[in-house]
């Protein structure tokens, strides 16, 4: 909901419950979309604060804004890669035609091929989402999954579905390196 302040600039109103509705998100891995313009918060009133809200080390570690903020995000980012698997099955119907030039057929299939496992990488990624989400509920989210420690909000925000800080996350691949160079 808007007002009008008495100089007629426009303010965003909060409701009595401090929630806000929910107007967009920025995406993820260039998979960026506009939002959803429709989505309330629990009171139904609207407003920019929460369109415009970045979490920050100065709040509380994961309060309930961090976690609706990051539930939203990767909900919406959710949304997206399945929207984008029903296009390419369309798509994948659509070419399903026999191709008289071989080459043509041999060009169809390599990108049929391609696709196939984009999806099966994004079908791994709604997983680990799903995982996220869940850790969300169960009020683990956030936090490290080796030290216990919080994960900084920078790397939450690059990557919304990380389990491990970025120090353990450089540990785990040091020692994975030495592991494949034996």
């Amino acid at each position: 909901m808007k007002n009008k302040n008495a100089n007629g600039s426009v303010k965003s109103v909060k409701g009595a419950n401090g929630h806000n509705g929910h107007n967009g998100h920025n995406g993820h891995n260039g998979h960026g979309h506009n939002g959803h313009n429709g989505h309330n918060g629990q009171n139904g009133v609207r407003s920019a604060d929460k369109k415009n809200y970045r979490p920050t080390d100065k709040e509380p570690f994961m309060n309930e804004r961090q976690r609706d903020y990051f539930r939203e995000r990767l909900l919406a980012w959710r949304e997206d890669i399945l929207k984008e698997a029903k296009e390419t099955l369309q798509h994948l119907q659509d070419e399903n035609q026999n191709h008289p030039d071989i080459a043509d057929r041999a060009s169809s299939e390599t990108d049929r091929a391609i696709e196939l496992r984009a999806r099966d990488r994004q079908r791994k990624l709604i997983a680990k989402i799903d995982a996220a989400i869940n850790r969300i509920d169960d009020g683990s989210y956030g936090y490290c999954e080796e030290t216990g420690e919080p994960i900084a909000i920078r790397r939450l925000e690059a990557r919304p579905i990380a389990t491990l800080s970025v120090e353990a996350q450089e540990r785990h691949e040091r020692r994975e390196r030495v592991y494949r160079d034996d």
